[in-house]
């Protein structure tokens, strides 16, 4: 993650020097995030567990530097966040006397990206639609902590337990949206986004005896609102 970042500050800092300082800006933006939620781990936890994929549905924003490379293309560079937290319980079993057998599942991600964005107006317009796509290093961390069933004892017996996976998802993105202009230097903007990226899970969630690999899928769409700064 260091070595990322420190590309992508530079990369920042070269595309700044190389054209003047007004022709830049900062978006600040907050919305949703909605994966997909398909390959193994995902799967297996909506067969497990009491929980649905609209549960991990949550709260998403960040900050983007965006600099204008040419007429109507800009460079953006942007950090968002995402974490969301779901309690649940076994979805087929129970304790001896009928009680729940209850878990917590948390998954948080950190999307750091460059994106290449095409606006098709004059810096004058009032409205000015946008489309563009980019790739992005995604830092995530998932968690399970609570009671387990342990199914490779034939006595099936519940215990306590914390399983963590983290690591660094690779992918792209395509997005477009609206700048509606206050004023010749502030807009509120609206944007949406779809992100594609997956990676084998490691750690607690590395592959066992039978050679299962969970794969962590963190495509999905993302719709934000914001004000966009012109400096």
């Amino acid at each position: 993650m260091r070595r990322t970042t420190l590309s992508l500050t530079l990369l920042a800092l070269l595309v700044a020097s190389a054209s003047p300082a007004s022709a830049g800006g900062l978006d600040l933006r907050v919305g949703g995030y909605f994966p997909r939620g398909n390959d193994t781990l995902f799967q297996d936890v909506r067969d497990l567990y009491l929980v649905e994929k609209s549960d991990f549905y949550g709260v998403y924003g960040g900050i983007e530097y965006n600099h204008v490379l040419m007429d109507n293309v800009e460079l953006g560079i942007h950090l968002d966040g995402y974490s969301r937290t779901v309690d649940t319980s076994y979805r087929d079993y129970t304790r001896p006397g009928g009680d729940e057998i209850f878990q917590t599942l948390k998954l948080s991600m950190v999307p750091l990206g460059v994106s290449i964005r095409f606006v098709p107006t004059s810096k004058r317009a009032r409205i000015a639609p946008f489309v563009g796509g980019g790739v992005d290093a995604i830092f995530y961390r998932y968690e399970e902590y609570g009671d387990f069933i342990d199914f490779f004892d034939p006595e099936l017996p519940i215990i306590g337990d914390a399983f963590l996976s983290d690591g660094t998802a690779f992918g792209f993105h395509v997005l477009g949206g609206l700048r509606v202009y206050i004023n010749r230097d502030i807009a509120v903007v609206g944007e949406g986004r779809y992100q594609w990226a997956k990676d084998d899970m490691g750690d607690d969630f590395a592959p066992n005896e039978s050679g299962l690999v969970n794969r962590l899928d963190l495509s999905g769409a993302t719709f934000t609102v914001g004000v966009h700064v012109r400096f």
